[in-house]
């Protein structure tokens, strides 16, 4: 059993939450789960980006509303910077305000407090990849917030773009997506271009909703 955990590629992380107890909750959380290690806590957006650039993590926990700089302004800044860490919102909230904001800055992912335990890791070990992770409430405002406006729809995916999709709907990065294919990394984003634009989308997971929602894709098996 040891030996088996030491083949376990170890995710580090930080934690970005004003309560000390959800810090305290998740820190003993993950040291409890082989796999993971927590670099370090912090209690607003502004101490979470310094935090995050200094120590690299592979993965930022990030509330969103918390005193003393937010999650939105935080995730835009690390952004901005080039972080290579991946941000997975965890946080009370999915309102509309908050969830598309978000995405658009930049989260690789959004989750509410609420998901068990096991998703959470789950959905750590994804945003470590790259991978897009939406909880199925977010899933559904984003839906119901893209589908309106944003484009007409009326030019469908070629073949090529829908398999770049269905790669994305499952979670798959842009240099997996690559391999799968046989083509390069820089294809694989220029048919993301071209099939956010056809979509009326910015980013994976908005694209992930609304195909779902335009039946251009099957409906999700349950994790998806």
């Amino acid at each position: 059993m040891a030996e088996a955990d030491r083949t376990i590629p170890i995710i580090t992380l930080i934690v970005v939450d004003d309560h000390p107890v959800v810090r305290d909750g998740l820190r003993g959380m993950f040291e409890s789960a082989p796999g993971f290690e927590v670099l370090g806590e912090a209690a607003n957006g502004v101490d979470g980006v310094e935090l995050a650039l200094r120590l690299d993590p592979d993965v930022v926990l990030m509330d969103l509303r918390m005193p003393g700089g937010g999650g939105v302004e935080a995730i835009t800044e690390l952004t901005g910077r080039g972080a290579r860490s991946k941000v997975l919102v965890l946080t009370t909230y999915d309102t509309d305000s908050d969830t598309l904001p978000a995405i658009e800055a930049g989260a690789t992912g959004y989750l509410l407090k609420d998901a068990p335990r096991d998703e959470l890791f789950t959905a750590v070990r994804a945003a470590a990849d790259g991978r897009t992770v939406l909880s199925p409430a977010v899933a559904s405002r984003l839906v119901s917030r893209v589908r309106t406006p944003a484009g007409t729809g009326g030019e469908p995916l070629s073949g090529r773009e829908r398999e770049v999709l269905e790669l994305v709907a499952k979670g798959t990065s842009n240099r997996e997506i690559a391999k799968e294919l046989f083509i390069s990394e820089a294809t694989v984003k220029t048919h993301l271009t071209h099939l956010y634009a056809k979509l009326g989308v910015r980013e994976r997971a908005a694209a992930v909703a609304v195909a779902y929602d335009r039946r251009i894709l099957g409906r999700p098996g349950g994790s998806g």
